[in-house]
């Protein structure tokens, strides 16, 4: 699993959009703070991904500190951590705290299911 949110992270930070939503469940639900409301659905998620590029988003870089596991089952685990990230046209990195809940698929992948992003109170 720990490989899975590695993956994740990499791709996001290297702004691969493809491998980065290939990490994700079809039925995945995101909770964002610049967001209004819950995306239900990977595909809703790739569409207000697409409608953030038009507006100029671009990651250039994210890191991964402070990672922890929860193994709920066999199946189903919980990752969180805490994410530095840095967006084209910012001059400061954004600080975030994550928690993805992963679920291991039919064919041994893990993938994740619900996504929730905020900011990191101590940065």
């Amino acid at each position: 699993m720990l490989e899975a949110a590695r993956r994740l992270v990499d791709a996001f930070g290297a702004h691969d959009v493809a491998s980065y939503f290939d990490g994700f469940a079809a039925d995945a639900t995101f909770v964002f703070p610049n967001c209004p409301a819950p995306l239900e659905s990977r595909a809703e998620y790739e569409a207000t991904w697409q409608d953030w590029e038009q507006d100029g988003f671009r990651v250039e870089g994210c890191t991964s500190s402070d990672p922890r596991v929860q193994l709920l089952t066999d199946d189903v685990a919980v990752f969180t951590h805490r994410v530095t990230t840095a967006l084209a046209g910012e001059e400061a990195p954004q600080h975030e705290r994550e928690t993805i809940v992963f679920r291991r698929d039919a064919a041994g992948r893990w993938l994740g299911v619900h996504e929730h992003l905020s900011p990191d109170p101590t940065a």
